[in-house]
């Protein structure tokens, strides 16, 4: 008795696109600031414009309104994104293929404070948001790098360690 073939599957004829192509999903996360830092932006502008009263109330106005708009183009602007997409991780300016790194491991506040503290190696690479409690460290195996290890700081570790995993090694 001849087993029964399976059935075919279609065979799409569009080239699949770089990010459908990927295996594994991609991990995206931007650092914005906290509540803190939005309300110092907010209070910073406010003080600014009341600093203008005594000379005119409307330029006092005009110099608070603008001043919080650079302030929250600022913020924008300096947030660092954090990435792992198409095999490459992207932690602010700085990029490194996931083939390169090994072990990445979740980082508690604690843990962290311990990283960055007594175990802390002056060569390694840091994207830190103090007030981000968490984060991921992995290392570094490249023998022309000399950065032993990457901490990156993560709202969504245990996310980032399961992206890092399932990254294709492009």
């Amino acid at each position: 008795m001849t087993p029964t073939p399976d059935p075919v599957t279609p065979v799409s004829s569009e080239p699949p696109s770089p990010r459908t192509a990927a295996v594994g999903a991609p991990f995206r996360e931007r650092l914005w600031p906290g509540a803190v830092g939005w309300g110092g932006v907010v209070a910073f502008a406010g003080v600014l414009g009341v600093a203008f009263v005594p000379v005119d109330a409307r330029l006092a106005l005009v110099v608070g309104v603008a001043a919080l708009l650079a302030g929250l183009a600022g913020a924008v602007l300096t947030t660092p994104r954090v990435e792992v997409v198409d095999g490459v991780l992207r932690a602010g300016n700085a990029r490194i293929p996931v083939a390169l790194l090994r072990a990445p491991r979740v980082l508690d506040r604690a843990a962290l404070r311990t990283e960055l503290g007594p175990a802390l190696d002056a060569r390694a690479f840091a994207c830190l948001r103090s007030w981000i409690g968490g984060g991921v460290r992995v290392e570094v195996e490249d023998p022309q790098d000399p950065t032993p290890y990457w901490i990156v700081s993560t709202r969504r570790p245990d996310a980032l360690v399961a992206a890092l995993e399932a990254a294709p090694a492009a």
